[in-house]
């Protein structure tokens, strides 16, 4: 056992029993959304996933330990304590662990401490991926890298849809990882289910999609694999109105020179005040879709 990780007792007794378990990151928590809706949400999608079967696992860095399985207490503290909590990727972790600090998961560390811990499936919102004018910034998120490499399945609503997803596509081909559509062959945009691009398969149920993990794993191929399951219809936005906002964003953000890792808060906060809120609500809404879809799919990767 690594001795930086600290596995919940619930979620120890269902990994040594061979129960269904579900990683869940806490960047949505910390970064995601304002307080209390945040702790609030993060306590539904757990409850989504315990009534669709299986055992939530909400990840995160509290005091240097890399936590799989929180604490209700826990998500409020990193829920109350917000964007105070340092936004964690894979180049963090070594330091704010020798500092004792407390980190929030994105989807690359949330996968590194699942796998660590062996839980097989991850439920978040959406995926980083290629920035758009990454031709010249090279700004692309380390989520890419850790799907080539890290063997979890991630289930989202699509790559966020400010990000260029062509040339997100493209990098995945590369790298190869498998791009499902969960009911659909269109690559699903977050806050709307249309993009305009092709996934590499459709798969409709969840038994498909634990086989074909399953499969991957035997087979011994590196990597993960990416489920895009499209935010349900009732909450999907017009794609150009949500568009619109994310061009408008875009544009202040490089006015201000916001890089790194503060485009995308920066970006997604900028977009809920553009769509009145709107996009939050729907963010909340794909989240749990995506919780509901991962429980499932972990319940047959445990048969």
């Amino acid at each position: 056992m690594n001795k930086y990780l600290s596995i919940s007792p619930e979620v120890q007794e269902a990994l040594r029993e061979g129960k269904p378990v579900v990683a869940l990151e806490s960047t949505i928590i910390s970064h995601g959304m304002p307080y209390p809706q945040n702790v609030e949400t993060a306590l539904r999608v757990e409850q989504t996933i315990r009534d669709n079967g299986a055992v939530p696992a909400t990840i995160a860095i509290i005091g240097g330990k890399l936590k799989a399985g929180c604490t209700p207490e826990e998500i409020e503290y990193l829920g109350h304590k917000g964007q105070a909590v340092t936004k964690a990727s894979r180049r963090d972790l070594p330091v704010l662990i020798a500092r004792g600090a407390d980190g929030a998961t994105t989807v690359t560390t949330t996968m590194i401490i699942a796998a660590m811990a062996g839980i097989r499936v991850f439920a978040t919102g959406g995926i980083g991926g290629v920035h758009r004018g990454a031709e010249t910034t090279m700004d692309i998120s380390a989520d890419l890298e850790e799907l080539a490499q890290t063997p979890v399945m991630v289930i989202c609503a699509g790559a966020k849809s400010i990000l260029d997803l062509g040339l997100t596509l493209e990098y995945l081909e590369t790298k190869g990882v498998p791009v499902i559509g969960y009911g659909t062959e269109e690559l699903p945009a977050f806050y709307t289910r249309q993009s305009g691009f092709k996934v590499d398969y459709r798969i409709d149920t969840p038994q498909e999609l634990a086989a074909a993990f399953r499969a991957k794993l035997d087979m011994g191929l590196q990597g993960g694999m990416l489920v895009t399951n499209p935010i349900p219809e009732e909450y999907s936005m017009p794609p150009e109105i949500i568009n619109r906002a994310i061009d408008e964003a875009i544009k202040e953000a490089n006015q201000l020179g916001i890089r790194g890792k503060q485009t995308t808060p920066f970006l997604l906060a900028k977009v809920k005040e553009l769509t009145s809120g709107d996009s939050l609500a729907s963010n909340i809404q794909l989240v749990l879709n995506n919780a509901r879809l991962a429980a499932l799919t972990a319940a047959e990767l445990a048969k």
